[in-house]
C-alpha cells in the first residue's frame, strides 16, 4: 500500500507483491511489521481511551448546558450564546482521539514509513531511529507531523462518527440492543472503507511529502504535493493505492471494532458483577 501510494514500483497490487518478493523474498511482505505492531498498541490504546473519555465528557457537558444554558461570550454590551450543544460528541471525541494518538506515536509512524520505503538506508528499527536522530535531531522524528494531523483529523472524525452512526442506525432498524460479532465485523469494515476513501487524497499527499523529503525534492506543502500528483498522473493519481489500502483497512477496522466491543462487554460485565 505504501509503495503504491508514494509511486514506487508497480501501479498494481499483484505487481507490487511480485516485485517485493523478487527483491526481498516472502519476508519482504512483512517489512516494517515489527515497528507497526509496536506503534499500533499505544496508538489504539490512546485513541480508543481518548474517544471514550471525551465522548462521555461531552455528553455530560451537553446535559449540563441544557439545564443551565449554553456558554456565552461577551462582545461589548452583547452576550452571544455558543451553541456547543449542537456539536456531535462522537465527532468531537473522534477528532480528539486522532490528534492524541498522532501526537504521542508519530515518531513510530516516521520510522515505519522509512523502513518500508528505503530498506537499504534504514535496514532495522534501531538503525533507523539512531540515523534519524543523529542527522535530523528530534525534529526528524516528528517530520511531517503537521500534514499527518491535517490528514488524520477528517479521517479520525469520520471514522468514529461513521461507526457510531452506522451501528446506531442498524440497531434501530432491526430493533436490536446489541449486535453479534459478525455484524460488528461488517460494520467496522464499512466504517474503515468510508473513512479511508474520504481522506485518501490527504494520505497520498502526506506520503509524497515524506518520500520527497527522503529524496531531497520535497514539495513545499500538501497542496503542492497533490498538484504534483495530478500533473503526473491525472485526477486518478490521488487515489493511487486506494484498492490496496482498502484490503488493509477493511479487515483491520472490522477486527478492531469487533474486539473492542467484545472487551467492553467483558469488562463492563465484570464491573457490574463487582457492584452487585
Amino acid at each position: 500500500r505504501t509503495r503504491m501510494v508514494v509511486g514506487v514500483g508497480s501501479r498494481h497490487i499483484a505487481g507490487s507483491f511480485v516485485e517485493i518478493m523478487e527483491h526481498n523474498g516472502w519476508r519482504g511482505l512483512w517489512v516494517g511489521n515489527t515497528i507497526n505492531m509496536i506503534r499500533i498498541i499505544p496508538t489504539q490504546a490512546i485513541e480508543l481511551g481518548t474517544f471514550e473519555y471525551v465522548k462521555r465528557g461531552m455528553k455530560s457537558a451537553q446535559e449540563k448546558w441544557k439545564e443551565d444554558g449554553c456558554p456565552k461570550i461577551q462582545l461589548g454590551n452583547m452576550k452571544i450564546d455558543i451553541p456547543l450543544h449542537l456539536l456531535s460528541p462522537v465527532a468531537i471525541a473522534g477528532a480528539a482521539a486522532g490528534i492524541a494518538g498522532t501526537l504521542m506515536c508519530h515518531p513510530l509512524e516516521v520510522i515505519k514509513d522509512r523502513l518500508t520505503v528505503d530498506r537499504v538506508t534504514y535496514p532495522s528499527i534501531s538503525i533507523a531511529f539512531s540515523k534519524i536522530y543523529r542527522t535530523e535531531g528530534i525534529r526528524g522524528l516528528y517530520s511531517g507531523l503537521f500534514p499527518t494531523l491535517i490528514g488524520m483529523l477528517p479521517y479520525s472524525t469520520c471514522y468514529y462518527f461513521m461507526y457510531d452512526t452506522i451501528k446506531t442506525s442498524y440497531c434501530r432498524l432491526h430493533k436490536k440492543k446489541s449486535l453479534s460479532r459478525p455484524e460488528l465485523l461488517i460494520i467496522g469494515a464499512l466504517t474503515g472503507l468510508t473513512a479511508s476513501t474520504i481522506s485518501f487524497p490527504l494520505e497520498v499527499a502526506r506520503k509524497r511529502l515524506m518520500v520527497g523529503a527522503l529524496q531531497g525534492k520535497c514539495p513545499p506543502n500538501m497542496v503542492a504535493a497533490l498538484s504534483e500528483v495530478i500533473q503526473e498522473e491525472g485526477l486518478l493519481g490521488i487515489y493511487r493505492g486506494w484498492g490496496a489500502s482498502c484490503l488493509k483497512v477493511m479487515p483491520n477496522s472490522g477486527i478492531t471494532w469487533m474486539f473492542y466491543e467484545a472487551w467492553k462487554d467483558i469488562l463492563l460485565a465484570e464491573k457490574d458483577k463487582h457492584l452487585d
